[in-house]
């Protein structure tokens, strides 16, 4: 079973990392279904606000994939998210290469449509590349893809985090104003877009400095070999190195996209269809579809004790030893230790206690018991008419297992008590009398203590 966060969130296993992160699978024993978890490994003042920001951002829209909860244990924090298993953009250019430009506009439409969704909040992404665009695993049916990593975004009119000078993003999906240091706005996205665009249809990362001053010097340029001219005007539209000759919002160039796409050719015969892997994985031991599975019993010998722990042996006590068999416990996921992250170790166990060896030959003569002592000749014959007072075995389990705690002084031999005769009584021992402290120390305290007196009398009479 993985550690349970927060109560409420069992970590399965990492499924991602990213730059203050890390990304985990996990179950949430609430909701009961599979979400990801986003655990942030830093705690600097820094990094904390850039989480505050992120895990508030709240943004209902199928192609978005935005914080849903957020939790918080020690020193540690995490905020939740929809699963998703396709993997990204990346994947499937890994997979496939170049993708044929219908699919191409599917993909561009979800992704304008979601970030119709973020802008309309007055939210600016700034981190927009293909690592960020994720896909469901539809295999080959219509692509979803999902816009997720608010990390860096803010929105408009809230104080920059970063200092004077310094940009924040991914090298390569800049845009020209970005780098001049302006505030960031949403024609900003849009550059970015364009340029994944062009990533999906040539299949490899574009050169967008060569693409800026290309536009800067020549002008808008001719569609590239394989893609074509209505779906380059589009994405010609959302690279314009000037902001004010690019699309300004999400909104206009969706609807230029969606023109573009009643002129495209329709596709091939033998064009072979993109199919969505699942990018995840399957589930590790322990978890199905339906959350962590029960653990399996451990037989006869032992039942499931608290915490994981397994009590061994078939020994029942108290009302248990009645004829009536011992019941497994059901397994609970075991909850965070107290102590955060790590879980406390179990108390350590005695091993049992050596016997002696026995001789290989029996001997010729029992040897004689050797005699009791009173005390204990009384406790035998009281256990001996009522057997519900004698110790039982866990008594004497828990006394074996305390007793190397215990500080005990050495133990000696008692010597044998004297046979009473039958009618006769006990001599009774005169009790012992415990000396007093010597006269060396007596008579000096009495003789303080007389002192004290005199003056206590004398300073009275002066009153």
């Amino acid at each position: 079973m993985g550690e349970i966060f927060a109560g409420r969130y069992e970590l399965i296993d990492p499924i991602g990392r990213g730059g203050v992160g890390a990304v985990w699978r996990a179950w949430d024993h609430r909701r009961r279904r599979y979400v990801a978890a986003k655990v942030l490994q830093q705690s600097d003042a820094h990094t904390l606000l850039r989480f505050v920001r992120e895990q508030a951002l709240r943004i209902d829209h199928p192609h978005v994939l935005a914080p849903a909860s957020w939790a918080a244990d020690d020193d540690k924090v995490l905020f939740t998210m929809d699963l998703v298993s396709g993997g990204s953009l990346a994947h499937v250019i890994g997979d496939y290469g170049p993708l044929p430009p219908r699919f191409v506009c599917t993909l561009l439409d979800q992704l304008l449509s979601g970030l119709t969704a973020v802008h309309a909040e007055g939210v600016v992404h700034r981190d927009i590349k293909p690592a960020n665009i994720l896909l469901e695993a539809t295999g080959t049916g219509r692509p979803h893809l999902r816009l997720s990593d608010f990390g860096i975004s803010m929105r408009k009119g809230e104080p920059r985090l970063t200092e004077t000078n310094y940009v924040v993003g991914t090298p390569g999906y800049f845009a020209p104003e970005q780098m001049m240091g302006a505030e960031p706005d949403f024609p900003a996205d849009l550059f970015a877009v364009g340029l994944v665009a062009l990533y999906l249809v040539q299949g490899q990362k574009p050169d967008s400095q060569a693409l800026v001053e290309h536009f800067a010097t020549y002008g808008t340029p001719g569609a590239p070999q394989g893609i074509p001219e209505p779906l380059w005007q589009v994405i010609a539209g959302m690279l314009q190195p000037d902001p004010q000759a690019r699309f300004r919002t999400a909104t206009g160039a969706r609807k230029a996209l969606t023109a573009a796409v009643e002129m495209l050719p329709e596709p091939g015969t033998g064009e072979e269809p993109v199919e969505v892997f699942d990018q995840i994985g399957p589930l590790p031991p322990g978890f199905g579809p339906d959350g962590p599975e029960a653990r399996p019993a451990r037989g006869p010998q032992g039942h499931a004790g608290p915490r994981g722990q397994v009590v061994e042996g078939g020994g029942q006590s108290g009302s248990e030893s009645g004829g009536r068999q011992a019941q497994p416990v059901q397994q609970q996921p075991s909850p965070m230790s107290q102590t955060g992250s790590f879980h406390l170790a179990p108390p350590p166990q005695q091993p049992p206690l050596p016997h002696p060896a026995q001789p290989s030959t029996p001997p010729t003569a029992a040897p004689a018991p050797a005699p009791l002592h009173a005390h204990a000749t009384s406790l035998l014959s009281g256990a001996a008419q009522n057997p519900s007072q004698g110790p039982t075995a866990a008594g004497q389990y828990e006394q074996a297992l305390t007793r190397p705690y215990t500080a005990q002084g050495p133990e000696v031999p008692l010597p044998p008590a004297s046979p009473v005769p039958r009618g006769a009584h006990a001599p009774v021992q005169a009790p012992h009398k415990r000396p007093g402290p010597p006269p060396k120390v007596t008579v000096p305290v009495l003789l303080l203590a007389l002192a004290c007196f005199a003056v206590g009398i004398w300073a009275l009479t002066q009153s």
